[in-house]
């Protein structure tokens, strides 16, 4: 990586890690704050919450203390215009953005960006919020439970990156993709495209994003000389779809490259069958693997009233199915302490950890669930960070130390709960899956 013309290089001392919800909000809300020149932020949704409300706020306050400063947001078009799963029809989260856009004199935009046709067939996954030469690099969106406002929590990663050439290429990837091209409609005006013409929006935009890649733009004259026995090389990669993906390839390379350890974070045990395939042979060649993976409890579609039981909420179940499948087929390799299982669990919290660490000089920070879901049909981008001096591990193992405090280490497959354990209305619904096999549609689709 060091020597390729796409990446960047920093020191350890430009990445600061926060490894809580709660210092997430806080970081956010100072980053705003602080901000002179420009703030771009990118994420799923900004929720209509009182948390997201509060952001939307803060980033309107800015933009009034200071005209000058280019504040843009950019969501899934979709998920801005829909109320939650479950309610009822709504203008969704774009409502507040036209009711705040009446509030304030000077305005920012919020643009909405439609990968595919239908939210079910791909979503905007893009990461990144940049203040200025800041990134702020995470796979949370912006509502209640990813900032910790009310009494629940979603945990995921927050890493802080400060350099120029990496905030430059993120803004202008956003600039040339989706505002240059005029691709992304603004959500908080009143005009809204056509049906018709929507669908040709979209058509074109995906055309553009199966080509679209970072291109870094460095500095000239670099004043600030680097410590090259503390050089960390940054690679940005964006990949959407199934074919030529710059991001997928690179995982599918730390993986078959690893030597000695790997560390995966997901939040949904459905890996891509040829990433599944990679660890397997990783595996047998002798390296260490240890996958963290969130509880079926501690999944975004977990649902403990089973009077509010849906379709949806079978989504948990089927995953840790698919766990309990994995660990009885590689329990050797638990046995021999080669492969460590890792659920986390943290009261009705629920985790949103995703990411790679290889050989501890790697560093893959990605939204990416490193699902079939990622694979093929969300647009997604990662950083690749090279530390070879291993001056990152320190900050990854005070992260490490937080993740695993509500861990569970699995030694068998008996420590799961049992299938015929399982509440009525999941059981019902997964036998029902497995008959019609609609369980392999929906693996690729969640």
């Amino acid at each position: 990586m060091a020597s390729s013309s796409n990446s960047i290089v920093i020191t350890s001392s430009d990445v600061k890690v926060f490894c809580s919800a709660k210092a997430y909000k806080q970081q956010l809300l100072s980053l705003i704050k602080l901000a002179k020149s420009r703030i771009y932020i990118t994420a799923l949704y900004l929720q209509d919450d009182e948390a997201g409300r509060e952001i939307l706020h803060a980033l309107y306050q800015a933009k009034q203390d200071n005209p000058q400063l280019d504040v843009k947001v950019f969501v899934d078009f979709h998920r801005a215009q829909r109320g939650l799963i479950g309610e009822k029809s709504s203008l969704g989260n774009r409502a507040l953005y036209l009711a705040l856009a009446e509030q304030y004199t000077h305005n920012i935009v919020i643009y909405g960006v439609a990968v595919k046709q239908k939210e079910v067939f791909g979503v905007l996954h893009l990461k990144g919020f940049v203040f200025d030469n800041i990134l702020f690099y995470t796979g949370a969106s912006i509502n209640d439970i990813y900032l910790h406002q009310q009494q629940r929590y979603r945990l995921d990663r927050y890493y802080q990156i400060t350099s120029s050439e990496l905030t430059n290429t993120f803004c202008e990837y956003l600039e040339r993709v989706f505002i240059h091209s005029s691709l992304a409609p603004s959500l908080n005006i009143d005009f809204i495209p056509g049906q018709a013409q929507q669908k040709n929006t979209i058509n074109r935009l995906k055309f553009l994003l199966n080509r679209a890649s970072y291109t870094v733009n460095f500095r000239e004259n670099n004043s600030q000389p680097v410590d090259e026995t503390d050089e960390i090389s940054i690679k940005p990669l964006v990949g959407c779809g199934s074919r030529k993906n710059q991001l997928n390839s690179a995982i599918r390379q730390l993986v078959q490259k690893s030597d000695q350890s790997i560390l995966l974070f997901t939040p949904y045990f459905n890996l891509p069958k040829v990433l599944t395939r990679d660890v397997i042979k990783a595996l047998k060649r002798g390296v260490k693997i240890s996958i963290i993976i969130g509880d079926k409890t501690a999944n975004d579609f977990y649902e403990p009233d089973q009077n509010k039981f849906s379709t949806i909420n079978g989504i948990p179940y089927l995953y840790e199915m698919l766990l309990v499948k994995f660990v009885k087929r590689w329990q050797r390799f638990i046995d021999s302490g080669q492969l460590e299982i890792r659920i986390w669990k943290d009261q009705d919290n629920s985790f949103h950890l995703k990411g790679m660490v290889i050989d501890e000089r790697f560093h893959l920070l990605t939204g990416s669930n490193l699902n079939p879901r990622a694979w093929s049909l969300d647009l997604e981008n990662g950083l690749l960070l090279d530390d070879i001096s291993g001056s990152l591990m320190s900050s990854v193992k005070r992260e490490l130390a937080e993740i695993h405090k509500h861990t569970q280490i699995i030694t068998h497959f008996k420590q799961f709960e049992p299938f015929k354990e399982y509440p009525e209305k999941p059981k019902k619904l997964l036998k029902k899956l497995r008959i019609t096999q609609i369980d392999r549609l929906l693996k690729r689709l969640l």
